[in-house]
């Protein structure tokens, strides 16, 4: 095999997600990290892995590893992501980046000290419809980009303890749901010069539904709603002078889109064709821009990330959100 040699922290269901889909891309997928020995020796065999390390240092200390995916939950991904580039590691972080603004820039610091990559692992930027979507925007294709709307919304679970309800894991429709249409505003119209936000917060601190209506240069408008506790349509819709794109659901994974012009005319169709998940997207971006001598990603690059961390340190603070290693 050529390209980097890869190394997962962690084993919850978003590792074993993207260990499937680089298997399936013919990746070099070599070592896994765990808490416990049992964990990593039983998720490398399932993906036939080679080396199984009982510690995340131990995965990190591995001279045979060249980049690491962090699939902790939300407030360990700086911890992790940070141990992989002091051991001179690339690292691709799960998403949301980190719990904070300040947490990211300091990855982006330590990253650009060190000489290494690291990337928000937002699989969306790199799905084949999204690629072509921006090719479509740019073109001009739709005119001017007046608004975007895009829900994220699932039925989960209302039980306290469950990871997506507890405050000190991070949990809330926020960093889970609705990184995904907020990332997905800033992809199409960059950072919002306006940020206004309303949430329902369950019993535990965290909130249940949060949604954003933002502006953004040239006075473009956004929508966004997010929510653990029902499941909505989950599509997405982008309206310009000329023309709409139409993404059907569900629009943040493999999906298809319609062009269509004022009149109802539908002047371009697209599906998506693709194996597994999808996930193996981001780590072959990866490696191409290892491979370019990049330091930060194209589609999503690092002070993107830092920005939309701001964002959602700025919805918090409208909603009334603060984590407790925040206090």
């Amino acid at each position: 095999m050529t390209g980097l040699r890869w190394g997962i922290l962690a084993t919850g269901g978003i590792a074993a997600a993207f260990a499937s889909d680089l298997r399936t891309a013919g990746l070099d997928l070599v070592a896994v990290g765990s808490r416990s020995q049992a964990s990593a020796d039983a998720f490398a065999a399932r993906f036939d892995i080679p080396r199984a390390h009982a510690s995340y240092e131990a995965l990190a200390a591995d001279p045979d590893v060249d980049i690491i995916y962090v699939s902790t939950p939300h407030p360990m991904h700086h911890a992790g992501a940070r141990l992989a580039l002091e051991h001179g590691k690339h690292a691709l972080v799960e998403k949301s980046f980190t719990l904070n603004r300040p947490q990211a820039e300091d990855l982006q610091r330590l990253a650009a000290e060190k000489g290494l990559l690291v990337m928000e692992a937002m699989w969306t930027r790199y799905l084949p419809h999204m690629v072509r979507l921006r090719e479509i925007i740019a073109a001009g294709t739709i005119g001017e980009i007046r608004a975007v709307m895009a829900d994220h919304t699932q039925k989960i679970t209302a039980d306290p303890t469950h990871r997506l309800n507890a405050l000190e894991l991070g949990g809330g429709a926020l960093l889970d749901l609705a990184i995904y249409p907020i990332s997905f505003v800033w992809d199409v119209l960059g950072e919002p010069v306006s940020i206004q936000a309303s949430a329902r917060l369950m019993e535990t601190g965290a909130d249940a539904e949060v949604a954003t209506v933002m502006t953004h240069a040239g006075g473009a408008i956004s929508t966004t709603l997010s929510s653990s506790r029902t499941a909505g349509p989950n599509t997405a819709t982008v309206l310009g002078t000329e023309a709409r794109i139409e993404i059907d659901r569900i629009w943040y994974t493999p999906t298809s889109f319609r062009v269509v012009a004022p009149d109802g005319t539908v002047l371009e169709e697209y599906r998506s064709e693709v194996d597994g998940r999808g996930m193996q997207y981001q780590a072959l971006a990866a490696e191409r821009f290892v491979a370019a001598g990049l330091l930060k990603g194209l589609e999503l690059p690092i002070s993107e990330s830092v920005g939309i961390m701001g964002t959602l340190d700025e919805i918090r603070r409208q909603i009334g959100v603060t984590y407790p290693e925040e206090r």
